[in-house]
Formats: structure tokens, C-alpha cells, sequence
């Protein structure tokens, strides 16, 4: 079966959407309604778990949102005031019904339940240790380790035991939780994924970006902070940070690609900052051209940008099908190239003649490129420049994004005459890493103190990498295969 999905395969994967919601009555039916705002943070399993105040409820499936969540008789399983959810897109773990979340536990103080946004760096050394001294794992994803750090902490209390779990994990989490006391969500130490939170009258809501609160008419109240953890519990929420005090440092790439164009990520409006991003880069990589062309969809607010400063007229050279999704039909080469063209097709009566600077988010391996440069070619234009709405990609990462190894990304094994080549462009240009944090309103990238993290791009990673440099934990996720069609 091919999945006519071309030039989205070549992007860096979203990492995951978490949502919660505590004190609603039918809270799982704005958890689904929540979950769809974050469709575009994990389209590869989604789950919701609720809890009725006696008994938590699950459901989970392979596949997107609609169609698994939307129907009456799916909600009326979900019963009870609180629930949360989760969409996936699998960094560690096969893909199998049993890795996606919430995952859920019976401890010794009750259920407990788990929507994860991250990576833990050291989710196989930990692992390891865990299985030998006698947990039993049920799934091969990394959040299994916290519930299993949890159940095996000798603190007292549950909020004791789960912040001794944290104490004990390197990475990158933002967490939903549920337990019969109440709902606890909290981030990484150095906030490295994202979490807000919101008010819909009485209820408090918890979700991966604010589109998700406009989606469900809650209003922002505010961002989980890095290293704070909000407990709700009925009508009362009070807020601790257990974690020494360390500078942040943000995922960069959720304003270059992640997070939605309509979302707010730390007081930036993601649409402007793509923007600011796309002027920068008309400042840093001016051409002669005719037009600015986006590669849809995630290149518009940047080719917006660009044409704005550069006096160059922004056109709709690439038309994109919405209504594609996948086709039944065997692959082959020759059936392969058709299917790029029934998800994208470029306007040729636009591009004929024309000099033209296509606009793009990011390169990854550079195949998603060369294609996008071959049909502009293919539709008769003059010249073909590529420019490139954040550094080079140059390594991988380790907190919760599905890269791939370094040796596959182009920017890590060829120079920029080489990668111009390789995608067959007159020119090539990435916005400069500097300019990236200018776009964020700083002077520039601080060498000692830099404001996000940035190691997809400078490979200054702001946590130790444990199983990235432990050979040994390679084969504790090979287990059985359970793989879902």
C-alpha cells in the first residue's frame, strides 16, 4: 500500500499532543475534541483514558482521531469528570497497539495513567536495572519506565513517589497524569516540551499547544513552567517545583515546524515568528527571482516573510490535495512518481519561464527537495533556489523526535555545494542559526547561555545522553513483534 504522503515523509516527525481535563462532566468528548486541534503532532495512534471517580476506562487505536473517537457510542465509554489523551508518533517502541497511550497501571495505591510528550535519554539503562530486580514490562515505550519507577519508589505518598520517578529519568517529558487523588501535569526541568494551561469555566484544562484551548473555547490561562508540577485535585490546584532552579531551554524547532502556525509558544505567536524567520532569511540569502513559491504547507508564513522583504511576489506555485490520504495501489517506480503528483502538483501556466526561489522548513535527507526541484524543472522553470527556513539539520535527536540516524541527514555528510547538487538547485541557503534566535526577538545565539534547545542544529545537547552512549542498552527494546496493519 503506498501512502502518497511525499514530502511530509521527508520532514522531521512530529513528536506527540497530550490534552487533559479535570472537572468536566463527559470530559473524554473534549479530550477527543482537543486531541484533533493536535492531529498534526502524531498521526499514528491516539488514546483516551477517563476516570468516573470509582473506575478508569481506556480506548485506544491505531490511526488518527476521527474515526476512532468521534462517534457517541466511543465517548459513552469514556466516562466521568476527568480524562486525558494522546496522540503518537512512535521515537521509541515499535509500532503496536501496546505502546500507544495513556499507559495505564494498577499500583498499590490504585490506577494510575500516563500521557507522555518527550523522550527519556536513559529509558534503557533504566530499564534494565528495573528488570532486574523484577518489574515485568508490558510495552516497549519509554514511559513505561516512569510508572515502573513509581511502583517501585519506598517514598511514602504518590506525589512523593512519582516526583522520586523524575529524579530518576533524563530527557525531555511533559506529563499528564491521572490517579484516584486528581490530575498532576508537569514539565522537564528545562522545559523542553511544551504544556499550557487553560480555563473552561470551573474545568482546568492541560494541553500541548493553545489551539487545542481555542479549539474547546477554554481560555489560556498560563504555561506549565519548566520543572513545575500542577496538581489538580477537584476544585483545588496547587503548584510545586521540586527541581533545582536551571535556565530553560525550549524546543527551537516547535517554531520552525511542530507547533501549529495559530498556536502561542511562550508569548510568540508561532505564525509570526515563521514569518520573522522567512524576512531573515531574505536578509541573509538575497537571489534575483521572479517568484517566491512555499512548499506547502509548512513553508507559507516563512515564504511570506521572505517575499514581504525581499519585494518579491509570493505565489501558489505548489497546489497541494487535502483529499489524499492513501491509495491502494502496489508501489513501483513508475507508480511511486505518480502518487507525488496526487498529493502535490505544480502550477505550471505560473511557473513556465519564471526564476524561482522555493521556500521550505527544514532538509532532511534532501529527497523530499530534489523532488520538489525536479517538478519545478518539469514545469519549465528558468531557475530553481532553494531557501531554507532554519539551519542545517546536522544531528540527531534525542528528546522525543523521530530523526534519523546521523548518517542519513544530508546537512551531516555533505557541505552546501554538495547538498546544492545533490537536490539539483541553481542555489541553496539556510537561515543562519543567529538569525533564527533574531526571528525570537534575541540578538542572537548566546555560545554560553543559548535560549532553546538547538542540537538538531549545533549539536550541543543540554542533557547527558545515557543510552545514546550506553551500546549496551540497544537491544533492551527488542521484544515481540506485535505490529498493527
Amino acid at each position: 500500500m503506498l501512502t502518497t504522503n511525499p514530502f511530509d515523509d521527508d520532514h522531521l516527525h512530529e513528536e506527540c499532543g497530550i490534552f487533559g481535563v479535570s472537572g468536566s462532566d463527559g470530559a473524554a468528548a473534549l479530550v477527543a475534541l482537543g486531541l484533533h486541534a493536535l492531529q498534526h503532532r502524531g498521526q499514528e495512534a491516539a488514546g483516551i483514558t477517563s476516570f468516573d471517580g470509582t473506575n478508569f476506562h481506556t480506548k485506544k487505536a491505531m490511526g488518527h482521531v476521527a474515526g476512532n473517537f468521534d462517534s457517541e457510542a466511543v465517548i459513552g465509554s469514556l466516562p466521568g469528570p476527568v480524562a486525558c489523551g494522546h496522540v503518537r508518533y512512535s521515537t521509541t517502541g515499535e509500532t503496536a497497539l501496546r505502546n500507544v497511550q495513556p499507559l495505564y497501571a494498577e499500583l498499590a495505591s490504585g490506577g494510575f495513567a500516563v500521557a507522555h510528550n518527550g523522550n527519556i535519554s536513559n529509558a534503557m539503562k533504566v530499564r534494565r536495572e528495573l528488570i532486574r530486580r523484577g518489574s515485568i514490562f508490558q510495552s516497549t515505550s519509554d514511559t513505561e519506565t516512569i510508572i515502573h519507577l513509581v511502583a517501585t519508589s519506598n517514598y511514602r505518598t504518590l506525589l512523593d513517589r512519582f516526583i522520586d520517578a523524575l529524579r530518576q529519568v533524563e530527557g525531555a517529558y511533559a506529563l499528564i497524569v491521572m490517579t484516584p487523588e486528581g490530575m498532576i501535569a508537569c514539565r522537564d526541568p528545562l522545559g523542553i516540551r511544551p504544556l499550557v494551561m487553560g480555563k473552561l469555566g470551573e474545568t482546568i484544562i492541560f494541553a500541548s499547544e493553545t489551539v487545542a484551548l481555542d479549539v474547546v473555547g477554554a481560555e489560556f490561562v498560563r504555561v506549565v513552567e519548566p520543572g513545575e508540577l500542577v496538581i489538580v485535585q477537584g476544585t483545588e490546584m496547587r503548584s510545586i517545583r521540586p527541581f533545582g532552579p536551571v535556565a530553560p531551554r525550549p524546543c527551537i524547532f516547535e517554531w520552525v515546524y511542530f507547533s501549529r502556525p495559530d498556536s502561542i509558544v511562550d508569548d510568540h505567536s508561532v505564525y509570526s515568528v515563521r514569518k520573522a524567520i522567512g524576512q531573515q532569511l531574505a536578509i541573509e540569502a538575497p537571489v534575483d527571482a521572479d517568484l517566491v513559491i512555499p512548499v506547502p504547507d509548512s513553508g507559507v508564513p516563512a515564504a511570506i516573510g521572505y517575499a514581504q522583504e525581499s519585494g518579491i511576489p509570493f505565489e501558489l506555485g505548489i497546489i497541494r490535495s487535502h483529499y489524499v490520504g492513501r491509495t491502494f495501489i502496489q508501489p513501483g517506480d513508475k507508480v511511486r512518481h505518480l502518487g507525488v503528483k496526487l498529493k502535490h502538483n505544480a502550477n505550471r501556466a505560473l511557473i513556465k519561464g519564471k526564476r524561482v526561489v522555493l521556500i521550505d522548513d527544514s532538509i532532511v535527507r534532501g529527497t523530499t527537495s530534489l523532488k520538489i526541484v525536479q517538478m519545478m524543472r518539469d514545469a519549465g522553470a528558468a531557475e530553481v533556489h532553494m531557501r531554507i527556513a532554519s539551519p542545517p539539520t546536522k544531528h540527531s535527536c534525542f528528546y522525543g523526535v523521530d530523526t534519523p540516524e546521523r548518517a542519513k541527514l544530508l546537512a551531516a555528510t555533505h557541505d552546501l555545494g554538495a547538498m546544492t547538487d545533490f537536490i539539483h538547485a541553481d542555489s541553496l541557503s539556510f537561515v543562519t542559526i543567529d538569525g533564527l534566535y533574531k526571528a525570537l526577538g534575541q540578538k542572537g545565539r548566546s555560545q554560553f547561555r543559548p535560549g532553546y534547545c538547538d542540537a538538531c542544529f549545533t549539536g550541543d545537547y543540554p542533557t547527558t545522553l545515557t543510552d545514546h552512549d550506553d551500546t549496551a542498552a540497544v537491544d533492551q527494546f527488542a521484544m515481540l513483534e506485535e505490529r498493527v496493519a
